[in-house]
């Protein structure tokens, strides 16, 4: 009992890096119903950022998150309008294109400045060792402040989406964007806010990671970028809430498969999951089902 608590809360905080980057994906599918597969890189760029404002500026936590959030915003809002705003009415497999292109550029071009090699992340947040059930269950305070902050961020979230004029609009123009458009909603400034706030998002998990893990690199994003689509797909792409259930779901499962199986096939495992999920219910299991007029 005392390994599954063990394991249970290491999957959540993991859990909580996916759901983070997941809300990117989702958000900006949900919107314009593009798979930006560049996100996993504005992770990585949120890292090297965090990495810079740490290691070089000497600041803290809180001002390297909050800095590293802003500059993925930023990069976010000039991706969508450089490389994605063009070729917004092509064709699906031609944003595709454009998005992997987008994704190995800012991977090699960060390699090209900064080259390839892991970088330890200073020692911003120091670990302590929190003993519950007489020492039996172990957790990290690394990973209380990776969930608190992951929450937190998800309650500010929910507040622009359901609270803002902003959130109200990209909630219009996910629904229908052309009958947004003709009730005066700022279709382009939607979508760039849609951009900047996920990118925001993926930056924050960005420096999470990089505290917790104390090492970066170029291609960090990668994987991590990969097993967050996964979870946006698993919860259901383009709903925020499938978004943070897939992101827990994956992170629970990795954890479950590494302590009670073979770490090797956590992967194996995940991507098991969602060939599962996507043969029973296709549109995830938060997802709903959307007629399209032929």
């Amino acid at each position: 009992m005392e390994k599954f608590l063990q394991q249970l809360f290491n999957g959540v905080s993991l859990g909580s890096i996916y759901a983070l980057i997941a809300l990117g994906y989702t958000m900006v599918y949900g919107i314009i119903n593009l798979i930006n597969f560049a996100h996993g890189d504005i992770y990585m760029l949120g890292a090297f950022i965090g990495f810079a404002m740490t290691a070089l500026f000497h600041m803290s936590f809180i001002p390297a998150l909050i800095i590293s959030m802003a500059a993925c915003s930023l990069i976010g809002v000039v991706i969508e309008k450089v490389a994605y705003k063009p070729i917004r009415n092509s064709t699906r497999i031609a944003a595709l294109i454009t998005a992997i292109s987008v994704s190995l550029f800012l991977e090699y071009g960060t390699m090209y400045f900064v080259s390839a090699e892991t970088r330890t992340f200073p020692e911003v947040l120091k670990g302590k060792q929190i003993s519950l059930f007489s020492g039996k269950v172990l957790l990290n305070t690394k990973d209380v402040y990776i969930i608190v902050i992951t929450v937190l961020l998800m309650i500010f979230l929910q507040y622009i989406i359901y609270k803002t004029k902003v959130g109200k609009a990209m909630r219009a123009v996910s629904t229908d964007r052309e009958a947004a458009q003709l009730m005066g909603i700022n279709v382009d400034a939607t979508i760039s806010y849609t951009f900047a706030i996920g990118s925001a998002l993926a930056g924050a998990a960005g420096v999470l990671v990089g505290v917790y893990y104390n090492s970066i690199d170029p291609l960090m994003g990668v994987l991590p970028g990969l097993k967050a689509f996964v979870a946006a797909v698993i919860g259901g792409i383009g709903v925020i809430p499938g978004a943070v259930f897939g992101g827990i779901f994956l992170g629970l499962t990795e954890t479950m498969v590494s302590a009670y199986g073979n770490s090797l096939y956590k992967d194996a495992v995940a991507f098991a999951i969602l060939i599962i999920i996507l043969v029973i219910k296709p549109n995830g299991l938060l997802g709903k089902n959307v007629k399209e007029k032929v």
